[in-house]
């Protein structure tokens, strides 16, 4: 009896053994996906090659600015940029964009909006685990050697500009190089040294304006394997549109036409406005209403309140993060907020009267165009706290501000 009684203990035993190296076995081979490009559809499959991911025992921190096109997002990514503990990159989903969209017809519908989440959340996570490699997938001509010349913006990054992933002429003396100089006088940009750069930094912040709503970030944002935390971008959707005309005039020539003219074009495209409003009231209902799963993940920053008080303003958003701020990004804010607008002219250009800038926007629109958006947008104006114009002197008067006082408090 006592012999048989040993027996089903070291059975019990040997049971528990083989069940612990089973577990352990299973999750440290962790979940990935197919890299295979070749056919649509494949965002979703499981396979055993393709990039894999570690949990992030070390507790970096992963920063996501989630933006629109013309609303700061350039300036407020090299708050990050300039720290000297982040490795920061400047649009890397333009690269998925660029793979899959030429396969659709209008890259809109929701199956291919499907495609496109589902790549870029794969690539964010390999990002973030400092897997530059899978880069490679969405870079075309494909790179050579895990070298290439073609990755978007690499002159954005400051870590990629300067040694040792930037490889100068020799006898240059520059530390880091201007985004004009960098790929002329860097060379090749290896993937293999950037990642090596990335794994030095406590710290990885991405941009991105090809991210629609946080809601399309939630399986990323509850990943475990990461510590997400997400800086949502918003700008009065008036301001975007007057910026973007500027900016994009061919794609926007309709809504200049109706300011030049006086006339609202038939043909019109207002998806051009309506699209960022919806996005935009969609995102912030979800991170106002506070979900449990946004918890200590999600900051509201309205464009216009860091223009006003950069400093203060970044601040707060070093606060959330919980790192600590770099001296050397209050000193490029100084130099970057107070500058000649003349020196801004560049697109993309951060150095600004940022002050200045917030709503300049109100003499570059007419009174028309102002009430048609205030009459599309009416519901995410009110939620951010934009005010209506109720006359073209209104509109005008720069002393009577357009911007409510609100305080959106991290989510924490």
């Amino acid at each position: 009896m006592q012999c048989s009684w040993k027996a089903v203990l070291l059975l019990a035993l040997a049971s528990i053994a083989i069940q612990y190296t089973a577990i352990r076995t299973f999750t440290a081979k962790s979940l990935h996906t197919c890299p295979g490009l070749a056919e649509a559809g494949l965002a979703e499959r499981l396979c055993e090659e393709g990039p894999t991911f570690t949990y992030n025992l070390s507790r970096k921190t992963h920063i996501l600015i989630l933006a629109t096109t013309r609303s700061g997002s350039s300036f407020v990514g090299q708050l990050f940029n300039q720290h000297l503990d982040v490795f920061y990159l400047f649009e890397p989903l333009y690269h998925v964009q660029n793979t899959l969209i030429p396969r659709f017809t209008q890259g809109r519908s929701p199956a291919d909006r499907r495609v496109m989440l589902g790549a870029s959340r794969d690539l964010l996570r390999s990002l973030y685990d400092c897997d530059l490699h899978f880069l490679e997938n969405y870079i075309k001509p494909p790179p050579v050697n895990h070298t290439t010349d073609r990755v978007f913006r690499r002159g954005a990054s400051r870590v990629l500009c300067s040694r040792p992933v930037c490889d100068p002429p020799p006898g240059s003396a520059d530390l880091v190089l201007e985004e004009g100089d960098c790929v002329r006088k860097c060379g090749l940009l290896n993937l293999t040294v950037a990642a090596e750069a990335c794994r030095e930094r406590s710290h990885v912040a991405i941009k991105t304006v090809r991210v629609p709503e946080v809601n399309d970030l939630r399986a990323l944002v509850e990943d475990p394997r990461l510590n997400l935390k997400v800086i949502q971008l918003v700008r009065d959707p008036r301001g975007i549109l007057a910026s973007r005309s500027e900016t994009f005039r061919d794609t926007y020539r309709l809504w200049r036409l109706w300011y030049g003219t006086g006339r609202k074009p038939y043909n019109l495209d207002v998806t051009q406005l309506t699209t960022v409003c919806e996005d935009f009231s969609n995102s912030v209902s979800t991170g106002l209403t506070r979900p449990s799963w946004l918890k200590g993940k999600y900051m509201l920053v309205r464009y216009e309140d860091l223009a006003r008080n950069p400093m203060k303003k970044t601040e707060e958003i070093y606060g959330f993060l919980g790192i600590p701020l770099d001296s050397h990004v209050a000193r490029w804010i100084q130099n970057n907020t107070q500058g000649d607008p003349a020196l801004g002219k560049h697109k993309y250009g951060t150095v600004r009267n940022s002050a200045a800038t917030a709503e300049k926007w109100r003499f570059r629109l007419s009174y028309d165009i102002v009430a048609f958006a205030q009459n599309a947008c009416q519901r995410v104006l009110a939620q951010l706290g934009y005010r209506m114009a109720t006359s073209e002197e209104e509109l005008k008067n720069p002393s009577i501000s357009l911007v409510e006082e609100r305080d959106f408090r991290p989510f924490s």
